[in-house]
């Protein structure tokens, strides 16, 4: 092996978490303490001249253990990478063989310890892993596609599957994505169509076609993901309306947690007031998981359609 080739190797070592052990290098590789040493120092003198991409990346000395370690500045830690993991275990959003093998890059951040510790730690999870049923089989293929093309800001066509199984074709100006329950969105507004923006499950595209044609920043309205992400629920589109109810469960803090941009108005024993702005028919969904905890205030219109919601459900049981 080439001696630049050699250094590579090593640095590459470090870069994944590896003790880089003088003796152990220097038997493995069938040379002298002396030269490993001298590859390591040319390693210490490159991360020294190139702070400008390297950052304030060292490789340390551990006297103790007697191996030399890489050192990184914004070193992904293990205790931050294994609650990533989790996330992405939790969200069941992506297809299995995906998941893992984002997993496997992502350890790639931390000490080789750690990875068998990380390894073993989602072994038995990633094992029973049931992704969500998804229409497509290109699901990150497309969510860069579509990443792409909002950049670019470029008109797209797309073939989708609405949630009846109907096909339908819609030609679109892509404004965003967004990740809610289990499934990645595309935000976009027909063209032509309505400047109020659809919303479209990304799994059922089984279609996409980029245009030429490129549409100027007016012609897509500014779109808030935040403004919408704290005010819609299960991504379920329509009009925006204030809405307060009485929940006499166990946890405020819950609903608090649920509905960001709930105001308590007052509260009296086991009973508290909200007020919050939400988009859509999903919060009559959350509301209605909420059994006998809520009872919906205001506006009328939205107490008649609980109303009638709960009666049709009660016909199901009579």
């Amino acid at each position: 092996m080439e001696k630049s080739d050699r250094i590579l190797e090593i640095f590459y070592r470090g870069i994944r978490g590896e003790n880089l052990s003088v003796k152990a290098l220097a038997d493995e590789h069938g040379l002298s303490p002396k030269s490993i040493s001298r590859d390591l120092s040319e390693i210490k003198t490159f991360l020294a001249e190139h702070r400008e991409l390297v950052g304030n990346t060292e490789l340390v000395y551990d006297y103790s253990a007697k191996v030399y370690r890489l050192e990184f500045e914004e070193f992904l830690l293990s205790k931050e990478l294994i609650a990533i993991v989790k996330i992405l275990l939790g969200s069941r959003a992506l297809p299995k063989n995906d998941l893992a093998a984002i997993i496997e890059k992502l350890k790639t951040f931390t000490t080789a310890a750690d990875q068998r510790l990380i390894g073993r730690l989602v072994q038995k999870e990633l094992g029973h892993y049931n992704e969500v049923h998804h229409e497509s089989g290109r699901l990150i293929d497309d969510i860069w596609r579509l990443t792409n093309a909002i950049c670019a800001r470029r008109e797209i066509t797309v073939t989708y599957r609405k949630m009846a199984g109907d096909i339908v074709s819609r030609r679109l100006r892509p404004a965003s994505i967004m990740f809610s329950d289990y499934y990645f969105y595309l935000i976009a507004y027909e063209t032509p169509g309505p400047e109020y923006p659809k919303y479209f499950r990304i799994d059922r595209i089984t279609k996409m076609t980029e245009h030429r044609d490129t549409f100027e920043p007016g012609l897509r309205p500014e779109f808030d993901e935040g403004a919408l992400r704290e005010k819609i629920h299960l991504m379920f589109p329509g009009e925006l309306m204030k809405i307060t109810f009485e929940y006499t469960g166990p946890s405020v803090d819950a609903i608090k947690d649920k509905l960001p941009t709930a105001r308590l108005l007052s509260r009296k024993g086991q009973s508290a007031v909200f007020e919050a702005e939400v988009y859509g028919d999903g919060i009559k969904m959350f509301l209605l998981s909420q059994g006998e905890w809520i009872r919906v205030l205001s506006p009328e219109r939205f107490v008649r359609d609980m109303r009638n919601t709960l009666k049709n459900m009660l016909k199901k049981y009579e």
